[in-house]
Parts: structure tokens; sequence; C-alpha cells
């Protein structure tokens, strides 16, 4: 509540009229930037009525981030669950997983199998390699179609460079790093060869991050909450409980990660280029830590949970054409995806029976995009495809006699295809003296699937094929207005929709053991749609911009788990656990509604003072009488920073923090893991930071920084997995040119 008002303070005072800083600082605080997420194409920052947060790649390198999840977080304006350290689950307005989009490189990553619990898709992104990263908040269907509930993440990894002359061009750099929390090391190293028409760009990275220690600083309501006082591993072949040597070590969270990026750039002229875009990213098991802390009967439940190797490989080819006869700009990309993730878990002393389920989505897309200016217009039109296809495979292993049998898959073990068919056209106007700017857009998106089960003697399920084509019209309006250069007024209305895809109608999947749930299939989910009212203010000058927004969103046809019945049965006997049947249905409405604040101040040359802050409520109505907590609500949460950069030191110190999430605000059924959270729900909680940088000389950087410096132990609402206690990391930075 202290922060709330100190935000609202300051704004009311920075509304004060006042002298101007020295105009050499006001760049950095200027609405020009070049979006790319709202528009598709290059377009300023302050002709989008729409809310967006862009993390630049000098913010990214400064920042050193161990996974994309960890550089979401650390720009206080995304909320981001754990539920291990390989995972993170970013959070927009109270939408998460399958309700955002991921895009990379104008690339939905998206899939017919984004569930919508929490997913860790987004750290098969390499941070190292991107341009830079834009938050785009609130209902994008018009230009995204399916799934933009919430929001847009869009990576732009970097593009190789020409010589621009009859000369090469030689360049690139390299880095490595060490934290002290998890042992993590890292090495990255990229470079980039250009001659006048053709240039190349090739990038690896490589993490090894070992177990995480968590604080040593309890709360004291709560002693030893998030601590792992035993473990199972085997000892002379026999599962034994083990005690952990150091409660604080969260055993068996350590991963390993690697990614690859080329690309190769030819122009052969002014107006055109062709542009092949090579991603790979894989990792080695990474277990399901919280999962590794559920019990039964007394004891630890799992001697074995984990994710096998989580594999993305991208192929895309894009070409641009400038200043055509009928459009000034012309993007086409084709791109083919595969994805592979597994699932493999093994009960204590159960050596008859360690399952393995094995998920494959091969993705073809195309887009067609195009701009066309004229006087105070511009249109931005195209069309759309994305074919889906997943093949979901599952047995069961005797690690004993080796013997293998049969298992009910995560999927359908029949015919899996999902399809995403769109057409869309938006449209900006800007008066005469750009004083007045109105957005407009509109799309018509046609969505089919196809699921049939090829295997049906698991469950007997009253049916052995779902099929579903949806049309959907969606569409936005914003009008921006600034009566003077230092202010600037927005509104848009814009609407969502996100067609239920393979995992919502037809996953199989157990909850934790404590919440006692097997999830079955529900071949009657429809769409949800949302309607999104958002408006915010700005006032900037050579010294401080800040910016206040509030948006309040209608959630029509909810899909959220809800009690269910199997063949009349409302539970049934799972893995030897008495579970209650779930399935997800489209509960009646559901409302969010949220406030966030940005301020950035100058109070002198080479200091910036800066914070975010964001509040998000949401509420399910199942039925007229009654009203639950929607789960995904983040509680407060923010960041405040002072950041020095002068010649060639930077020195910056910041807090994260988040406010109290109530046990009686989760959900009661949904993904808000009650279970690894106090009796109280998740404690509030704030960390102290600190981080520094110099150039040693024109091609050397050196870097450190302690993160959670008084050692908190805590745990982020909804994780299953204590955060990092005092970490003290260094990195040494290499560029040439």
């Amino acid at each position: 509540m202290r922060t709330l008002l100190f935000v609202a303070v300051l704004f009311f005072y920075c509304l004060q009229p006042g002298k101007l800083a020295a105009q050499e600082i006001a760049d950095t605080l200027t609405l020009d930037e070049l979006i790319i997420s709202a528009s598709k194409f290059p377009e300023k920052q302050k002709n989008i009525a729409a809310q967006i947060a862009v993390i630049s790649a000098s913010k990214i390198a400064t920042t050193n981030a161990q996974n994309m999840g960890d550089l979401l977080m650390t720009n206080g304006n995304v909320f981001v669950q754990k539920s291990q350290q390989g995972g993170s689950s970013p959070v927009l307005r109270g939408f998460e997983a399958n309700r955002i989009l991921l895009v990379v490189d104008g690339i939905r990553m998206n899939n017919a199998i984004f569930r919508g619990g929490h997913l860790q898709n987004v750290i098969t992104v390499d941070q190292n390699m991107l341009q830079s990263v834009e938050l785009l908040f609130g209902p994008a269907s018009t230009l995204y179609g399916s799934d933009a509930l919430g929001g847009v993440i869009l990576f732009r990894t970097k593009v190789p460079v020409l010589s621009g002359t009859t000369n090469k061009v030689l360049e690139g750099s390299a880095f490595a790093r060490y934290s002290s929390v998890n042992n993590e090391k890292t090495v990255h190293a990229d470079f980039n060869v250009g001659s006048k028409k053709i240039a190349w760009l090739q990038s690896w990275n490589y993490s090894d991050f070992g177990d995480v220690k968590t604080g040593s600083h309890d709360y004291k309501k709560y002693p030893g909450f998030g601590r792992r006082p035993f473990y199972i591993t085997q000892v002379g072949g026999i599962d034994s409980i083990v005690k952990n040597d150091d409660d604080r070590i969260q055993r068996f969270s350590g991963y390993r990660q690697w990614d690859i990026t080329q690309k190769v750039l030819f122009q052969p002229s002014e107006k055109t280029t062709h542009l092949v875009n090579l991603q790979y990213s894989s990792s080695g098991n990474v277990p399901r830590y919280d999962r590794l802390q559920d019990v039964r009967n007394g004891n630890l439940r799992f001697a074995e949970w984990y994710y096998g190797p989580q594999e993305r490989a991208l192929f895309a080819y894009e070409l641009n054409k400038k200043n055509l006869s009928v459009l000034d700009d012309l993007k086409v990309i084709i791109s083919y995806q595969n994805i592979v993730e597994s699932r493999h878990q093994r009960e204590y002393k159960r050596y008859d029976r360690f399952d393995h389920r094995t998920e494959n989505v091969g993705v073809a897309g195309l887009t067609v995009d195009g701009r066309k200016l004229w006087k105070q217009h511009e249109l931005t039109a195209g069309v759309d495809g994305q074919l889906n296809h997943v093949s979901s495979e599952a047995y069961r292993e005797n690690i004993t006699s080796k013997e293998k049998s049969k298992l009910d898959s995560r999927y359908p073990n029949g015919k899996n295809r999902m399809n995403y068919y769109g057409a869309y056209a938006q449209h900006t106007w800007k008066s005469a003296d750009t004083k007045l700017v109105i957005n407009d857009g509109l799309r018509l998106q046609y969505v089919s699937l196809h699921s049939s089960i090829a295997d049906n003697s698991f469950f007997n399920f009253p049916f052995t094929d779902i099929s579903q084509e949806n049309f959907a019209v969606t569409g936005n309006a914003g009008i921006i207005y600034s009566p003077a250069t230092d202010w600037r007024l927005n509104a848009v209305f814009s609407t969502g929709f996100r067609a239920p895809n393979i995992d919502d109608l037809s996953k199989i999947f157990e909850s934790s053991t404590a919440a006692k749930q097997l999830v079955i299939p529900n071949p009657g989910v429809k769409p949800e749609y949302t309607y999104n009212l958002d408006a915010g203010i700005t006032r900037k000058s050579a010294k401080y911009r800040i910016e206040l927004r509030g948006f309040y969103t209608w959630f029509r046809n909810a899909i959220s788990l809800a009690p269910f019945q199997l063949n009349g049965k409302d539970s049934v006997n799972y893995n030897g656990v008495v579970s209650r049947v779930y399935a997800n249905q489209n509960l009646n409405k559901a409302r969010l509604c949220g406030l966030s604040g940005n301020v950035d101040f100058i109070p002198v040359k080479a200091l910036t003072v800066s914070g975010t802050l964001t509040f998000t409520k949401g509420k399910l109505q199942p039925n007229q009488q009654s009203e639950i907590a929607l789960d995904h609500i983040p509680p407060v949460y923010g960041r405040t920073g002072i950041r020095y950069e002068r010649g060639r030191w930077l020195g910056e110190i910041f807090a994260l923090y988040n406010g109290w999430k109530r046990i009686e605000k989760y959900n009661p059924s949904g993904e808000d893991n009650q279970q690894y959270a106090t009796i109280d729900g998740a404690p509030a909680w704030i960390t102290l930071n600190a981080r520094a940088g110099t150039r040693v000389s024109s091609v050397l950087t050196l870097q450190a920084g302690i993160e959670n410096i008084l050692d908190k132990n805590y745990r982020v609402f909804a994780s299953g997995f204590s955060a990092p206690g005092r970490n003290i990391y260094v990195a040494i930075r290499a560029g040439f040119h």
C-alpha cells in the first residue's frame, strides 16, 4: 500500500510544471522506439494505443539472467511462475500458458499441446542471441489470432549484418558466466561474416546449472518452509530415503541446456532481402522438482520424475520486399518447427512401473503480411496458417526385468491434427499535427481440430473421436491523443479468441498427490473469448517519464477444471490412488481488472531511478449465485531500482517484490498449487540486489552482481520450487569488429 501511495504522489508531483533537464538525456525517455509486435512492421511506440514494454539487447546483456524466465521476471513488468529450475511460466494480466502467445521472429511458438497450467517453453529461446523482447499487453487476436488473450511476448533474434561495401565485415562476441547459488557455468559465442550482399550469423550457447540453494533466512511463522530435508536415491540398486546433508540445497533441480542459431542473409538489391533462419534448442533431463516433494503414506512418493530433453527445432525462410507498385512493404515467412517433449516418472520402490510418455509435434506455418502507406493512413493486412500434427506415445518399463508394456498416453494415441487459418487488416490514421492517432483492426479466424483414440482399453471413454470447427471474428479500436508534446492519453478496446487445443480437449493428466485429481478428456469444451478495455496516461519530459495504465477484461466461456464424471463415476483408482475425476469445462464467465505504473526519473545526469508496480484481480463465476477466485492471478508485484551509468562504469541497486497471496484467494481446483504454499498462502517477499560492470578495454567488459543479498528463503506464488538464496555471479564479455 505504501508503494502504491508513493507512485501516486510521485505521479501528481510530476504533473506540476517545471523546467526541463538538459536535452542530451532526453532521448532515453521518449516514445520514439520502433516497435514490431503491434503492427508486424516497424512503428513508433507513441503511435500504438496498446500497452507495450521493451527489453533491449543492452538491458539483456546487463541483466545477466540465467534463462529467459529470469530475464522477464527481473524486468519487473512480468510475473513468472516456476515448478522447477528448468522452467518458467510468464503471466500477463492474469493470463498464463496457452492464454498468452509466444512469437519468435514472427513465428508462433504456441502449438496444439500448449497446456493451460504452467509452461517451460519460454526457456527454449536463447536470450543471449536476442535483439529485443517486446511485451504486448492485452488481447492481440487481431494480428496474431488464437491464444493471445493476455498478450504477446515477441522475441526478436539478431540478424546478420552486411558490410554495405565491397569489403567484408567480421564481428563477433563471446562471454562466460559463473553463479554461486547453483554452480552455474555458461559460455556463449557468436560471430558474423558479411559482404556487400551476403551475411552469415552463427551462435552457440551452453549452460550447466547445478542444484539450487535456497536462502537461509526463513519466515518467522514458517520455519523450514521450502527446505528439502530428505530425498530419494538408489543405494546398492535399492530406492532409499536419504537425509539431506544441507536441507537448503534443492536436490535434483539442476539441468543442462544448449542453443544453436544460424542465419544467412542475402540482399540482391535494396528492395529485396532473403533470410534463412535455423534455431535449435535442447536440454538434458529436467527434474520436475515440485513432484519430487510429493508425499504419500508419510513417505516421498516419486523416486524419479523428470522431463526428458526438450527439443525445439525451427527452420524458416523469410522474404522482405520494399517499394512495390501496390505495397510499400511485403513480408513472407515459411516455417517448420519440430518440438519433442517427454515425461518420465517412477514411484518409490516400484521397480516394475517406470512410466514414459513422449510427445512429438510438427508445425508448418505460413504468414504473408503487407503494408501500404498513403497520406495520413497506414494499412497492414495479411493471411496466415499453421498446421499442427501431434504424435503421443507411452510405455511402462520394468527396470528389473527390462520388460515393456502398454500404458495410457498423455494425448490420444491415434491421429491428432489442429489447423489455424486467418486473415486480418490493421489500420492506423494520424492527424496532420500528429496529436491524434487512431488504431483499428479486424480479423477472421478459422480453427479445425481432429483427435482420435486408437486404443480405448485403459479408460473405456464413451467416445473415440473428437472433432471441432470454430470460426471467430475479433477486432480492436484504439485512440491516442497528445494535447502537448509531454502528454499522451490513450484508450483501446480489443477482443480476444482462443480455440481449445488438443491439450484442452484430450489430455489425461494426474494432478499432484495432495490434490488427488485425475483430469480426463472432455470433447464438449468450446472456445474462450475476452473483451478488454484499457486506458493509460503518460507524462514525460527530459527528466522523467511516468505512465499509469488500467484495464478491465470480460472473460466468457472461460475454460477451467471442475468436477466431472467418467462412466457415471466421480472418482476412479489411478496409479494406486483414488482420485476425483476432473475435466476442463466452460464455466459461465470471469472478469479481470488491474492497474500498472511505470516511472523513470533522472534527477542528475548519469543517474536513473525507475520503478514498476502491477496489481491484478480476477474472479470466476461458475453460476449466477457463486463467485470464486480465478487461478493464475498473481499478487501485487514490482521492481524499484537506481542505476548509474557514466563512461565505462555501470552500477545498479534494485529490489524485486511480491505482495501476499492469501490462501482464501487461491483457486480451489485450478493451477495455483495450494499444496506447495504455506497454510496461509504465499507470503510477501522482497529481495535486494546489486550489479556492476566496467569496460576494461574496447573489446573487454567485466560484470559482477549479488542477488538476494539478504539471503531470504521465499517461494513465488503458485511455484513448487523455492527461489535461489544469495547468489554471487561474475561474467566476462568480449567483442570484436
